[in-house]
Formats: structure tokens, sequence, C-alpha cells
């Protein structure tokens, strides 16, 4: 008889899946990061209904997924009673090489730990996107130095 062992569950919130959002995030769930974009091919972020200062509908382009980290926040307390225990969060701002703007974590190893010490990380520092399955529906993006 062979052991398996189930993955744990997911246990913090998660995103509020929004409808102009979909397309994000079917990309993210075949590890692919998809920024909204104008007619004129030009990114935005963050995903809306219409084109910024038009009603333009919105076209989805592939972004390379690296970028330099803009701003960053180690955070060693958690928001809420889910992430009670964990180490630190460092939270960052990241410019995408396409010209936008967006935020979420670095990434921490399978222990939970980050995949750098909060002193280590610096601004504009090298960083790409990897992709965490956390759900059968939602998968996150999270940056990891380059």
């Amino acid at each position: 008889m062979s052991e398996t062992t189930a993955t744990p569950a997911y246990t913090k919130p998660l995103p509020d899946l929004r409808p102009e959002g979909e397309p994000f995030w079917a990309g993210a769930k075949e590890h692919k990061l998809l920024l909204p974009a104008g007619p004129d091919g030009r990114p935005f972020w963050y995903p809306r209904a219409y084109t910024p200062g038009t009603l333009e509908p919105v076209q989805w382009i592939e972004a390379a997924g690296t970028g330099v980290l803009y701003s960053y926040s180690v955070h060693y307390i958690g928001p809420s009673k889910a992430y009670k225990g964990d180490p630190p969060h460092v939270v960052v701002l990241i410019d995408l090489d396409e010209g936008v703007r967006m935020m979420s974590l670095l990434v921490r190893d399978e222990e939970g730990f980050p995949s750098i010490a909060p002193e280590e990380v610096s601004i504009g520092m090298p960083v790409r996107v990897v992709f965490h399955d956390v759900t059968e529906e939602i998968t996150l993006p999270k940056f990891v130095p380059a």
C-alpha cells in the first residue's frame, strides 16, 4: 500500500475575482503574465473594462515577466490571522519591462522563508515572475530576484 499526502489547503486570503480581470487570471493559470492594453498596444495596470480615458475595449498582451524593484516594504506581522507565524513578507512594487507598475510579493521557498533575506532586498534589483498554483482555480504571480 502506498502512502499519499494531501497538499495542505491554502489558508491565505484569495484575490477578488472580477469579470474585467478574467483574462489576467486565466493567463496566470497557464503561467503567463498578461497585461491589459489599449488599441495602440500600450499596456496599463490594473485590469479594467475599458482602456483608460476611452471607451475602447481592452486587449491583452503577454508580458516578459521581468522588471526591476521600484520600492518595497518588509512586514513582520501579517495582515490577518491567516499569516500568523509566517516569516517576514516582502511586499514589492515592480516596474515591469513593459512600463507598468505592479504590486506583488517576493517569493518564499518550500519551507515558507523568503527567497532572499529582507536586508538583501534593494531598490533597482532585477526580478522575474514565478507562479504559485494555490488552488484549482487560482494561480498567483509573485517575483524572485533575477
